[in-house]
């Protein structure tokens, strides 16, 4: 029984469920010191299963390529199909590539194209790492995970949790379907007027790219966007930086 399903089974043992919580939050740690350097990031969800002959795994991997030319890292689930071919986008352009991984009973075998790897037990860990290190996602297209991500983010993003996060969905096609069924939520009042306008949608990797920098141009008000991720001694962080980590990242918001 892996570490999810034995925490999610019901209630155990308070000392078991004790020691799972530690488990918890030694992930998020692990995520935290793994993930606090990487610079401004941008996260590409989609399809495992999409091959390297499908026209939106090319299409992934240009959309890899766009934003890494731009100076963000690119940060994706870290398994095959979209995922990879975001992450092999950037390294075409000698971009800054990482992955979250999450171990499956069938296990999902990580992709070659990344500096940094991390690997989680539990999906919500993962999750909020992947929105806390992300200043946009790309949703291309995907199947139960991908929507997973997707709701759940769109619903930080209605609730305010999260505030100016761009969320962009690739394939006009694709989602045909589902801004029908967000029309449905509109009608019926389940979602608030305005809510259809949470997300944007593209068939152009640039013009994704476009709607993310002008996204959080208006968001931090300024032309550039400046990370300095400096290492602390004291946390041992000094010890094992990694030498295509800058300390300072820039990002130029102004065309």
């Amino acid at each position: 029984m892996n570490q999810e399903e034995n925490f999610l089974k019901g209630p155990s043992s308070r000392w078991k469920d004790f020691m799972g919580t530690l488990h918890i939050g030694s992930e998020f740690i692990k995520g935290f010191r793994k993930f606090h350097f990487l610079g401004p990031c941008v996260t590409v969800f989609g399809s495992a299963r999409f091959t390297e002959e499908h026209p939106y795994y090319e299409e992934a991997r240009e959309i890899g390529r766009a934003f890494a030319k731009r100076g963000f890292t690119i940060m994706t689930g870290g398994g095959p199909g979209i995922m990879e071919a975001a992450n092999r986008g950037a390294k075409d352009v000698n971009g800054i590539s990482v992955g979250c991984n999450i171990k499956l009973p069938e296990e999902q075998q990580p992709n070659p194209y990344m500096d940094e790897l991390i690997g989680m037990d539990h999906f919500y860990v993962r999750k909020v790492l992947l929105v806390k290190y992300s200043y946009a996602f790309v949703v291309m297209p995907g199947g139960f995970g991908t929507m997973d991500e997707l709701f759940e983010t769109l619903t930080l993003i209605q609730t305010k949790k999260i505030e100016g996060f761009p969320v962009v969905l690739v394939g006009k096609h694709y989602w045909s379907n589902l801004l029908e069924q967000v029309q449905s939520f509109k009608e019926h009042g389940t979602i608030s007027k305005g809510d259809d306008h949470l997300f944007w949608l593209t068939d152009s990797p640039r013009e994704a790219l476009n709607y993310v920098i002008l996204a959080l141009r208006e968001k931090y008000q300024r032309d550039e966007l400046k990370v300095i991720t400096k290492r602390k001694w004291w946390f041992f962080e000094s010890f094992t930086r990694p030498p295509h980590l800058k300390q300072v990242h820039t990002i130029d918001l102004s065309n």
